[in-house]
Parts: structure tokens; sequence; C-alpha cells
């Protein structure tokens, strides 16, 4: 021990570490700053461990378009303990973005982004979208075909973005089509360029709340006003300060090693996504859907209008973006307490009811279509012509069952056909068929004339 001792004093002394340390340690925070507080504290617990179970697979992992599917096969079905470090890093990135989504709720709530901390926000804002875009990233690396059609989604929905549109879906990824270009930009922007951004502005992050301390608890009829609020805050600190370690920080390592524990254990029961298909772009087969934290914005997309979803994608999330980084600016002072701010509880309570709502319709996706839809049985079909009976077979076989629903079979992406017959006619069914329109595609060119006939003859039965 004595050596240990005289170790640690050399490297000390030589590196100054305790003269960092301490006064970070020592620091003093209201004594108000409890339980409430520790989830900014465990979002950076789950980062650590992201990157430690990141180096860990970037190991086997290989990037290229020719092994990625295989490598990652491997890593999970063959290296040990694979499937679990998967299920880790993959938990991990789900609590992180579940913490952060929870600390921004409670600043907002709290009012904590208000004088001296509007930076502080804003860091945060930042640090919550590169969160997300880690997570959106890190799917295409399974290289699967759910991956990959993500990805082309991601990349259509980039390039509705006036002006910088085109560009920012080339550059995603990494040419006109996606292939092995996509793959390596994909993992450069998660390995390389998103942390390094993420990791500046966490210092960043952590350097504000030291600077400007962490945010007393709010009480009602205590506003803030910036001309005095400094000065208030040091004198409240003089009085009821802790220091940091040991009095809070011991909350925060609690906490922290709790959701720790909590996503490996979720990765050995549960582990880690299951690796679908090989990814094949042609497979029209694919119902490709987002990771559970952008299922939400995969389901609005689905369910709004077709005449406004270019206009809400290109400009919806940057509006919404202004809004958030404005707040801190033009609400900088007045009330923080909640029960003066009623109308902040509202705000979440719709968001976040919002955001459920649309989150359980994308776990159901009922306008996806229904690849596993049988052929419709003769009791269905009925007593028709044999041209009608052909044309039945023919709705199936090219897929219209897929996408439409007839007296209960089927998909329900596209209109219900149960009694088509009764609401169009055969120049109108020839010409829906023919020409196609909306998800719908043309089949113009891949029937012929008899099948055609066979296929309205069968529609006009629907009646």
């Amino acid at each position: 021990m004595k050596k240990l001792k005289q170790l640690w004093q050399w490297i000390d002394d030589r590196s100054g570490i305790s003269e960092m340390i301490n006064p970070l340690a020592k620091h003093p925070v209201p004594s108000g700053a409890k339980w409430a507080y520790v989830f900014g504290s465990a979002t950076l617990f789950c980062l650590i461990l992201q990157v430690v179970t990141g180096i860990a697979l970037a190991f086997l992992y290989q990037p290229s378009s020719e092994t990625a599917y295989e490598s990652l096969k491997y890593i999970n079905d063959v290296a040990p303990l694979g499937h679990i470090l998967r299920g880790i890093h993959y938990w991990g990135a789900s609590a992180m973005i579940l913490l952060v989504g929870i600390h921004m709720i409670r600043v907002y709530i709290t009012a904590a982004f208000k004088y001296p901390r509007e930076m502080s926000w804003i860091s945060g804002l930042i640090l919550l979208l590169l969160t997300v875009l880690m997570g959106f990233t890190g799917q295409l690396l399974r290289w699967d075909s759910n991956g990959v059609w993500s990805a082309i989604v991601g990349a259509q929905q980039a390039g509705r973005v006036p002006l910088i549109g085109t560009w920012a879906a080339h550059f995603l990824i990494g040419g006109d089509t996606i292939g092995g270009a996509s793959l390596n930009r994909f993992f450069a922007i998660h390995v390389f360029l998103v942390p390094a951004i993420l990791f500046g502005l966490l210092g960043l992050h952590l350097y504000l709340v030291i600077r400007n301390g962490i945010s007393e608890p709010p009480k009602a009829g205590r506003p803030v006003d910036p001309k005095t609020y400094r000065k208030w805050y040091e004198n409240m600190l003089h009085r009821e300060g802790v220091p940091f370690f040991p009095n809070a920080a011991w909350r925060d390592m609690a906490f922290g090693l709790l959701v720790v524990l909590a996503v490996i254990a979720l990765a050995v029961i549960y582990g880690a996504p299951e690796i679908g298909t090989p990814p094949n772009p042609s497979d029209i087969h694919s119902n490709p859907r987002p990771d559970w934290y952008l299922l939400w914005i995969f389901a609005l997309f689905a369910l709004m209008p077709p005449q406004i979803e270019s206009i809400v994608m290109a400009f919806g999330p940057p509006l919404v973006g202004l809004i958030l980084i404005l707040l801190p600016i033009f609400a900088n002072k007045g009330e923080r307490s909640p029960l003066r701010r009623p109308w902040a509880i509202g705000i979440v309570i719709f968001i976040v009811m919002t955001v459920a709502v649309f989150w359980y319709e994308g776990t159901k996706s009922p306008w996806s279509p229904d690849f596993q839809a049988k052929p419709l049985s003769k009791k269905v079909v009925g007593e028709v012509s044999q041209e009608a009976m052909e044309g039945s077979q023919l709705f199936f076989d090219k897929g219209c069952l897929y996408c439409h629903t007839i007296s209960g079979h089927g998909g329900k992406r596209g209109p219900e056909l149960t009694h088509v017959g009764a609401r169009l006619n055969n120049e109108q069914l020839t010409l829906k068929i023919v020409n196609g329109g909306g998800n719908m595609p043309a089949y113009g060119s891949s029937l012929n004339e008899k099948e055609l006939r066979a296929l309205i003859s069968f529609l006009k039965t629907r009646n």
C-alpha cells in the first residue's frame, strides 16, 4: 500500500490530477438537487457503455458490403458472448435516447433553460440530435434488408429538404444509389464523425454546468431576474449548498449503475434485434421499419395525407428545431415553478401522448403491405366464372392482396376492395390497374390483355 501511495503521489505531482479533480468534486450544488437530477449523469454512463461495447464490436465487424453481413452473423452466432455484446450496444443506445428525453423534459418543466443556462439547453438539443443520428446510422451497419431499406427511406426524406436536399441525400448514401459506398459512409459517420462532435459538445455541456451551476429546484413566486440572479445564486449556495461529492454524486453513481445493470439484463434476456435477410434493394417484399425510438416518426409520415407529406417532411423538423433553440432566448426570465407554468406541463403531456399514440400505430403498422396474406379461399371468392376464378388467383400472384383487403383478407395499405365492383365500372377499373396512382404501381406493362380481363372480371364480382 505504501508503494502504491508513493506511486500515486508521484503521478499526481507530475500531472496535477488532484488540482483539477478536487475543485470539480467539491464544487457546491443546491441541497435540493436530488433524484430528479440523475438522468443527465445516467446518460453519460450509457455513453461510456456504448463506447466500450462499440470498440469491442469493431474488433470483429468488417465494414465492407461483401463481408459486413457475415461478420455480424459471426458476432451474433459464433463469437463468445457476441449476441450479448450486440444486445448491450442496442439497449444502451435505447437507454441513452430515453434518458436524454426524460432529462430534457425535466429541464423544460422546471424551466432550467432560463438565464444563465440558455447555452446548456441549446447544446443539449444538439446532443439529443446527435444521439438519434448515432442510432439511425447504426441501424444500417447491420447490413440486412431492414437496415438498407431504412437508409433508403431516410435518404428520400433528406432529399425533400429545400435547396440542400439533393446534396444531403447524396452525401448520406455516398452516391445516387445505396451500395458499398453507403456502408462505408454510414460507418464513418457512426464511428468517427458523430462521436467526435458529440464528445466535443459533451465537454462544452459539462463545462457550462460547472460554470453556471446546477439549477436549484424551482419555487413558486421566485422568478428569475437576469440582473440579480447570479448574486442570489451565489448567496444561496453559500448558505445552503453542499459539495457535489459525495452529497450529490452518490445518487448519480447509484442510478447510473442501476441503468447499466438494467441494460445488461435486457441484453441477456432479450438480446439484440434479429438480423434480417441479406440486403437486396430490389426486394419489394421488404417491410422496413426503424428502431423503436424513431418508430413514431415513421408512423406520423405514413399516416399524414399525401398532399402535405413533402411539406411536413421538408419544413417540420427545421421548424421544431428552431422553436426549441429560440425558447431560452425569448423566455430566459420569469417564473420557473410548474405550478405557475401549467401550460408547460400540458405541452409535455400532449407531446408524450402524441408520441405514444404514433409509436403504438407504428408497432401495428396497418398501412404496410401484408406479405403473409394467403390466397383467397373458395368461400371468399364464391361461385364465379372460370375467368373470374383465374382473376382471383392473379389478384394474389401480382401482389394485389398484400395491399388491398377483400372480405377481411389482405393488407390495409390500399383501399378496401370488398365492394369495388359496385363502385367502379370496367373502364374505371382498367384505367386504375393499368396506370396505377398514389402508392399503387402501374400494372400496364406486367399484365397481358387476357390477364387484365380476368382481373377485372373478378373485381366486378366484388359487389
